[in-house]
């Protein structure tokens, strides 16, 4: 199993990323023997991943930061970097390699702060690795003080460091950034392979892996823990349930209530399993016996920890009521569907009596407004507005359509 079988549906870019890692292999041998470096390369010091959610952009610059360090000895033998199986792709895979360096959106925004040690270390050589690599899960979300400061980083690299940004499309990321940068475009997998994966690589079986990769059409992520995780399915039907809940208002506002309420259990949930263990490391790593009190001046470095956790509490949140919008989405898309006689395959096949029943009741009209009101909902929790206040506003226009 190479590194590359995790990328579904991405052949093109697989292939490219490949190609890039065996002439860094090169260039890394070369470089180790005072030999002249290869003319031509397909490698460079920046790269940015774009595609729609789901498309797998994480996973394919996780897999090729675990090609850049592979060791494996079938290499010398003519093998290629990526086997999936040496120390270097396994630490680099689960995010544990010294020389591959993971900065992901803890709140609404990547903050300098959380760049600055990050930024700092690229300028300086692997450690024991080929490869210094920088993966920036979220750069659409770097504010203009951390993106200015990974620009100077990425316009004069060290010689053997890696930049690899993640992004929805190329003008998510600033203009001087992306014309560093090397980009490759992911497109959504096919809901076949989706499901062809599952099957493979989870174990699910066959009818399974085929519903819940139709329900998430394509989305790689959301259908995995759809087909491994029953809490994640029974949410996923209580959101398909409120379309039928908003005929009245205060079926609406109860509606929008317990959809927040859900997403702040889910955030909860996550603070319970992180936090805890997070301040009692830091405490130890500072000092302080267990149950102890901090050693002085250090009440600053837990504060800012805090911080980070409230910051990651309603992240945590927001993602949340993302994919319960993602979903709602969808459903009306099925509804729009079958308003206009569409041979187009339903994503929510097992919702089909709710969606015949509003397709008969409504117009495609008002099913059209809804899918607005629903990508209005995810705009002002983008701008910060109260998430209950902008799920209110939702179930409101869902009932009026």
């Amino acid at each position: 199993m190479t590194v590359w079988d995790d990328l579904v549906g991405q052949e093109r870019v697989s292939e490219q990323l490949a190609a890039a890692a065996r002439d860094a292999d090169a260039f890394v041998t070369a470089a180790a023997s005072d030999a002249p470096p290869p003319e031509a390369s397909r490698m460079t010091h920046a790269w940015l991943f774009t595609g729609p959610p789901g498309a797998g952009r994480n996973q394919a610059a996780r897999a090729f930061a675990a090609a850049l360090q592979c060791v494996s000895p079938d290499r010398a033998l003519g093998g290629a970097p990526g086997c999936g199986f040496c120390d270097g792709c396994h630490t680099a895979l689960v995010g544990t390699h010294a020389d591959v360096s993971t900065v992901a959106a803890v709140g609404a925004e990547i903050l300098v702060k959380d760049m600055r040690d990050t930024v700092r270390k690229s300028f300086t050589a692997p450690a024991n690795g080929r490869w210094q690599v920088i993966f920036v899960e979220d750069a659409e979300r770097l504010n203009e003080k951390s993106a200015n400061a990974v620009l100077k980083a990425v316009e004069e690299p060290a010689p053997r460091t890696v930049w690899l940004l993640c992004a929805p499309s190329v003008e998510d990321v600033l203009p001087t950034i992306r014309s560093r940068c090397r980009h490759l475009v992911l497109s959504t997998p096919s809901v076949e392979a989706v499901a062809d994966m599952l099957v493979r690589r989870e174990g699910i079986e066959p009818d399974i892996a085929a519903s819940v990769a139709r329900a998430t059409q394509g989305h790689v992520d959301r259908a995995r823990r759809l087909a491994t995780d029953p809490a994640a399915r029974a949410r996923r039907a209580s959101v398909l349930k409120l379309p039928q809940r908003v005929e009245d208002v205060g079926g609406a506002l109860r509606a929008a209530q317990e959809l927040v309420d859900a997403a702040a259990e889910d955030a909860k949930q996550l603070a319970e399993e992180m936090d805890g263990k997070e301040t009692e490391d830091l405490k130890a790593a500072l000092g302080a016996a267990q149950g102890g009190r901090l050693p002085r001046g250090t009440a600053g470095v837990v504060k800012d920890l805090e911080d980070m956790q409230k910051r990651r509490r309603t992240r945590t949140q927001r993602d949340s009521l993302d994919v319960a919008l993602a979903d709602l989405t969808s459903f009306y898309r099925d509804v729009l569907a079958l308003q206009l006689g569409s041979r187009i395959a339903l994503a929510n096949t097992d919702a089909e009596d709710a969606l015949e029943r509003l397709a008969r009741s409504s117009t495609p009209e008002s099913t059209l407004r809804r899918i607005e009101a629903i990508a209005a909902c995810g705009e002002a929790l983008d701008r910060n507005v109260a998430p209950l206040l902008a799920v209110e506003a939702m179930t409101m226009a869902l009932r009026a359509g």
